[in-house]
């Protein structure tokens, strides 16, 4: 199986990267040559992942602080060894790892979760898009086949994981765009009918799940999301022209009152 190294290192665009461009292509551009580090939040939802889809694999990739004092003989040696062995690692502190292992307890005491989870992990998969010739990929967290369905899981932690505030972050992160993506990349792929479902969890006790399947509609606005971004995507690439927010032609944008405010002066 591929590895998520040979994941990102592999040719073609991911969700991830290819959202960045809804902020403009000049966002983009800089955040592709320029990649930041990774931020406290994301290593945190990383390792979350990894805990809770492959544990077994866990410690290959991070590294959890131990809690010793370094002043003491004893502190310093195990401080050592810990420095020693956590090279190339991410780390993350003692208490982020505890709450990481309560997430894990809530999912898997789940029924339906756990059952969502048990398929494959960790899939990568290839293809051209048909209208822009571009190369894309995605990489599901888990995918689960019985003898009627085939379902592509997407595990997610979040604030909150009530249906309605989980709705606004689809939104806001293009979790639509992911489900539609996702869903093409794996049926080219496979030749078969996937649907999509997400499994919510908070980061903050009780650690509440909430699993929610993609309507059509959350379909329907991801595609024509995708279509947007690999549209804007294909022809900065063909131009060269990676602009910023006055767009491709350069115009002058119009700043006007938002309409709640415009109200109080018509």
């Amino acid at each position: 199986m591929m590895t998520n190294k040979e994941y990102r290192q592999a040719e073609g665009i991911s969700r991830s990267e290819l959202f960045k461009i809804k902020r403009s292509p000049m966002h983009f551009k800089y955040e592709m040559e320029n990649p930041s580090e990774p931020t406290p939040a994301l290593i945190f939802g990383q390792a979350a992942h990894k805990y809770i889809l492959e544990p077994e694999g866990f410690c290959d990739e991070f590294a959890v602080v131990p809690v010793c004092d370094r002043r003491t003989k004893d502190g310093k040696s195990t401080w050592a060894e810990f420095v020693s062995q956590s090279e190339g690692k991410k780390v993350i502190a003692q208490e982020e790892f505890e709450k990481i292992m309560d997430m894990g307890c809530v999912v898997n005491a789940n029924k339906y979760a756990k059952l969502l989870l048990s398929g494959k992990h960790e899939q990568s998969f290839f293809w051209t898009d048909d209208m822009t010739g571009e190369k894309c990929k995605c990489r599901t967290d888990a995918m689960y086949e019985n003898t009627s369905m085939g379902i592509i899981v997407d595990l997610k932690t979040c604030e909150s994981a009530d249906t309605e505030s989980f709705m606004r972050d689809v939104v806001k992160y293009g979790y639509d765009m992911q489900a539609a993506m996702y869903r093409e990349g794996v049926e080219i792929n496979t030749g078969k009918k996937w649907d999509f479902v997400f499994i919510a969890v908070e980061k903050k006790p009780p650690y509440a799940v909430n699993i929610l399947q993609a309507d059509e509609l959350i379909f329907t606005r991801g595609r024509d999301l995708f279509r947007e971004l690999i549209g804007i995507y294909h022809s900065c690439k063909e131009t060269g022209d990676w602009y910023g927010y006055n767009g491709f032609s350069g115009m002058i944008n119009n700043l006007s009152l938002p309409r709640w405010l415009a109200k109080e002066y018509e």
